[in-house]
Order: structure tokens, then sequence, then C-alpha cells
């Protein structure tokens, strides 16, 4: 299967240059900056409390976050129950909350033409309401696509298709790296997809775990350009069982594990990367726990790791 015909190959290598840093090729050190993280939290990390988004936002706000990553399913409840996209855009704002992602699950990377047009219509109804929240951009992992591997190109016709049907909306669907699965399991399957898809708004969604899941080199973040990523999920893996073994149950906080912090966090402080840090695990909930506890767990647990920056 080919690009479509109006993807040229200088649309390619113009969406490869805007995906790779622009000191990639350099071999010139970069001097060391202040830290420029914002600090996000992506509601996966509270929802064995199955609280209503409403008390999210709330919860986000008094531990001391600066945006929130929601979940559309749990978006679409709390307007199912009478509440408006225009109130939560005015909570959000009350709150001071930015919503640089949310996370969704359609399935834009299936092979049946059926299920991915179906795939196509749901991601455009999420990207909307993302849209409508005042949000910019969508978690697009490779949903319906996890056990067998997909040729590169025919990936990248999906998500240039799925970029298409977001350009008119104005929020940018995020190639996701699962690396539990076959098909976009590590940095370099993303890269090269999001690359040859020739969009310019193609951008990465990478997660700490899931790099390591996938066999990925933290080292290839430096190959990104700033603009490519605008969040990093944040979380952390022991050093046992073996990578290829470990489950999400297996992630642990941000420094409770054995993850080279210093390189992902000081690479990125030293080339001024200034996107959000965004908590990502699932655990469950232990007897006298609260969702609030829990959030300023995770927000300190960040910047624990950012404060140790040499």
């Amino acid at each position: 299967m080919s690009l479509p015909s109006s993807v040229s190959r200088r649309d390619c290598l113009t969406a490869a240059g805007g995906l790779l840093a622009a000191g990639a090729l350099s071999a010139q050190p970069r001097p060391k900056v202040a830290p420029s993280f914002g600090y996000c939290l992506n509601m996966g990390f509270l929802r064995a409390f199955r609280l209503p988004l409403d008390q999210e936002i709330a919860v986000a706000a008094e531990a001391g976050y600066g945006a929130i990553e929601p979940w559309i399913d749990n978006v679409r409840r709390y307007l199912d129950a009478g509440h408006t996209a225009d109130e939560l855009r005015r909570l959000l704002a009350d709150k001071g909350l930015a919503v640089p992602g949310a996370i969704g699950f359609a399935n834009w990377l299936a092979d049946d033409d059926a299920a991915r047009a179906k795939g196509l219509e749901q991601a455009k109804a999420d990207l909307e309401l993302v849209k409508s929240l005042g949000g910019t951009a969508l978690a697009a992992p490779p949903v319906g696509h996890t056990d067998q591997p997909i040729d590169p190109h025919v990936a990248a016709t999906r998500y240039r298709a799925l970029l298409d049907t977001a350009e008119p909306i104005g929020v940018t669907p995020l190639l996701e790296i699962w690396g539990f699965a076959r098909s976009v399991q590590s940095l370099p399957e993303a890269l090269a997809i999001a690359a040859e898809a020739g969009h310019p708004r193609a951008a990465i969604l990478p997660d700490v775990y899931h790099l390591y899941r996938g066999g990925s080199s933290f080292a290839a973040l430096g190959l990104l350009a700033n603009s490519a990523f605008p969040l990093l999920h944040m979380n952390d893996y022991p050093d046992t069982p073996a990578r290829e073994q470990l489950k999400d149950s297996d992630r642990r906080l941000p420094g409770e594990g054995v993850a080279p912090w210093q390189q992902i966090l000081g690479g990125l402080r030293d080339r001024g990367w200034t996107g959000w840090l965004s908590i990502e695990l699932f655990p469950g909930t232990a007897p006298g726990e609260t969702a609030l506890g829990r959030a300023k767990q995770g927000l300190a647990a960040m910047r624990a790791l950012v404060a140790k920056l040499t």
C-alpha cells in the first residue's frame, strides 16, 4: 500500500525535519539550562478511585498540577450525566489547568477497512471533544493492532489519514508507543511511521515504561525535535522480571525503579524541552488512601527527580 497521492517525497522530508532535533547531527555540547518542565496529571493515575471528572479536576488543582490528561470515557460519562463542555472548560480555566493531551482508544490502525473507518469516526468525535475542552492533543495508540507486526508504510498511510481527519479540528493525534505491542512498539518504529506520514503536525507520545518495555534507547529521545512530543508519560520499572515479561502492573512511581533519570530528564533539560511531565501508572487503592494524597505523591515524585538533576 502506498501513501495518498497528495503526499510527496518533499512532504515526507519536511515532516522528518519537523520531527528531528535541530542539533541531532551536531557534536557541539549544549549548555545546561534550568529545567522548565510542566507537571501534568494523567487521570489513569486516579482511575481506581472512580471519581467524576469535576472531582478529578479539583484534585489535580489542589495537588498543584498545571495540566491534566483526561480519559475520554470519563469525559463522556460526565457529559452524559447532564453537564456541558462549556462547564468543563470554565472549570479548567478557573483551576488554571491546561489540557495538553487526552487518552482515547479509537481503532484507527485496524486492518479491516470497515473497522478502521469506524475507528476514524470515533477518533473524529474524540478529537472534537478534546477541542471543546480547550485541549490540544489526543493519544493515538496502536489499538486493534497489538498482536501482529505492521508494515511501516501501511501504518504511515493510516496515521496520515488520522492526521488529515484531525487537521480541520486543530487537535494533534500523538502517535503513542506501546512497548508490548508488535506494531508501534519502539521509538524508531514510531519515528519512521510519523515521518513517512508526511504531515507537518505528526508527533509522538513517548512513555518511560513503554520505551523500556519495547527495547528503545532513551538516547534516541535526543533525535526528536522538542515540538515533536509535547508530553512525556512518567513512570518507572523494576530490574526484574525481564523487560519482555513486564506488565502494566509492574510500573512504579518515578524514582522507585531503575530508569536512568539523569539521562532522560537531564537530556531534556539540556536541550531546552519545555513540555509536560505527565504521570501515568494504574495502581489500585490502599486502605485509607485518598485521591488527593495519591496525586500529591505523584507530583512530589516527579519534582524530586528534577531536583536531583546535576
